[in-house]
């Protein structure tokens, strides 16, 4: 998932008058399909600590995924995926992505590193290669957009120069690049943003003539968090209000819209039969009002069985879809610049708990999920806000410290330890920084104000967590763009925190 996204425009769809796509066309654009299929998963690794690569992938397997996507070639991931059969989409990221476009040397080196060298018999099964993540995202200003192709260009030369055939590229798109005019808000009326039409069309077309897909992410969850007055229901695949008319086609959520639009926009450009693939849809289960384990549990099942059922969308019947679901475990090291959700997109907790049952068959059973196994932990000690503590005038100040240096986004509106008293959220505050700076003594000390204590703080709707002993835990850079900052941990406490 990008680092930001803007607010989706999917909400101009409800009760407005849609004029139909046509018929003949439409029919000729698929969502690519097969005999059999199966739901993927994205997995992020923007976390303190991270779980150890192979179990992970045994617990992939152990659940039957069978698709995977990578945000970046981590070689440590690929390394356990040898031999695993599991499809591997690889990201590269879009900091990489002006060097790939200025120097062909870098591309060739990029793949013989990353692709070549797992590509033999029992390797890894590698897939596609997604060039660049979101890159026109319009929060992004246009920073990437000279580049993508470019970089796209040399990537797929390198994989011809290679004799990898069977790789494809693609460039994951954030739904923002279609839109549907203001004067006829509806999907048959899709077009790409003016402003980067001819980008966008530029590599729809590359892709097209390459028999390459199109990668798009849709998030219904943001035009909920985006609009107030969105229809709670229009998100999620069993809904009961209303259906939104499409002269014969009837739309009962959102997704179908958004994807529609895309489909329609795509046909204007005479794009058609071209292989489009869901990369990124989910539901976030904390940090927001309606980011809770009930609606995503209930949105990413009925995503599932949507997708596996081959009922397609109203104007494509009969298509079995590709979808990766976002995302597989917790991230608390992401950017929390969209909101305080985006650090809770995770299917399984931090440490590989499942957080709900989900039925991958797409036959919505309760099916519970297998989790990570023989999670190695640090010891059962928390740090909490010494209760004879006296002098308070410092606290402030050291919730702002321990907030802009670990992850509570927890105590954020709407979210699960959003319960606590003034003193709790001090506790819960104090006890991230010190798990995730794995339990130092010194780690606790507050100007005196911490006490480290055997005793969990924890109720029933708020976890105090316990890091994974990762034996040498990996630190991210101080500067990264998708690590918490001070101004966003500064205005998280003055939202949940009551100065003592």
């Amino acid at each position: 998932m990008a680092e930001m996204r803007s607010k989706l425009t999917t909400n101009h769809f409800y009760y407005h008058q849609i004029i139909l796509c046509s018929f003949l066309i439409i029919s000729q654009v698929s969502i690519a399909s097969s005999n059999t299929s199966s739901v993927g998963v994205n997995w992020g690794t923007m976390a303190s600590h991270q779980l150890p690569p192979e179990k992970v992938v045994k617990m992939l397997q152990d659940n039957g995924f069978t698709k995977l996507k990578l945000f970046e070639a981590d070689q440590n991931i690929l390394d356990a995926l040898i031999g695993s059969e599991i499809e591997v989409m690889i990201g590269i990221p879009n900091r990489f992505l002006k060097e790939l476009a200025q120097d062909t040397s870098v591309a060739a080196s990029w793949v013989e590193e990353n692709v070549t060298a797992y590509s033999y018999n029992g390797g890894v099964n590698i897939k596609y290669i997604a060039v660049g993540n979101e890159p026109f995202l319009q929060t992004y200003n246009g920073t990437y957009v000279e580049y993508t192709l470019p970089a796209l260009i040399n990537i797929q030369r390198a994989l011809e120069e290679a004799d990898l055939k069977g790789v494809k590229v693609t460039v994951p798109f954030n739904a923002d690049i279609y839109f549907s005019p203001e004067a006829n808000p509806v999907p048959s009326a899709g077009d790409f943003r003016p402003e980067l039409r001819d980008a966008t069309i530029e590599i729809v077309n590359f892709l097209y003539s390459h028999d390459s897909p199109f990668t798009v992410n849709i998030y219904p969850f943001l035009s909920l968090y985006g609009n107030a007055y969105f229809p709670l229901d229009f998100a999620f695949f069993d809904g009961t209000n209303k259906s939104l008319k499409d002269g014969n086609l009837v739309y009962t959520n959102v997704f179908d819209a958004n994807l529609d639009t895309l489909i329609c926009a795509m046909e204007k450009y005479s794009f058609l039969g071209m292989k489009i693939i869901v990369g990124e849809v989910g539901w976030p289960t904390d940090g927001d009002k309606n980011a809770n384990l009930t609606s995503a549990k209930r949105f990413n099942q009925g995503m599932v069985k949507h997708a596996m059922s081959g009922n397609g969308t109203p104007a494509r019947k009969g298509v079995i879809m590709d979808v990766y679901l976002f995302s597989l475990v917790d991230e608390d090291a992401k950017s929390i610049a969209p909101g305080t959700f985006e650090r809770h997109w995770g299917i399984f907790e931090f440490d590989g708990r499942p957080k709900y049952e989900l039925d991958l068959s797409g036959k919505g059973n309760d099916k519970p999920l297998v989790p990570v196994e023989d999670v190695k932990y640090l010891p059962k000690t928390w740090c909490v806000l010494d209760p004879n503590a006296y002098n308070l005038d410092d606290l402030p100040d050291n919730i702002d410290y321990a907030c802009s240096l670990s992850d509570c986004t927890a105590l954020g509106y709407g979210s699960s330890c959003n319960h606590l008293t003034a003193i709790g959220n001090a506790s819960y505050a104090f006890n991230m920084y010190y798990q995730m700076h794995d339990q130092k003594t010194w780690d606790c000390d507050f100007l005196g104000l911490g006490l480290i204590t055997d005793e969990d703080p924890s109720d029933e709707l708020c976890e105090f967590p316990v890091m994974i002993d990762t034996g040498n835990s990996p630190r991210l850079q101080p500067g990264s763009s998708r690590v918490f900052t001070r101004v966003a941990a500064v205005v998280l406490v003055m939202l949940v925190l009551p100065i003592l």
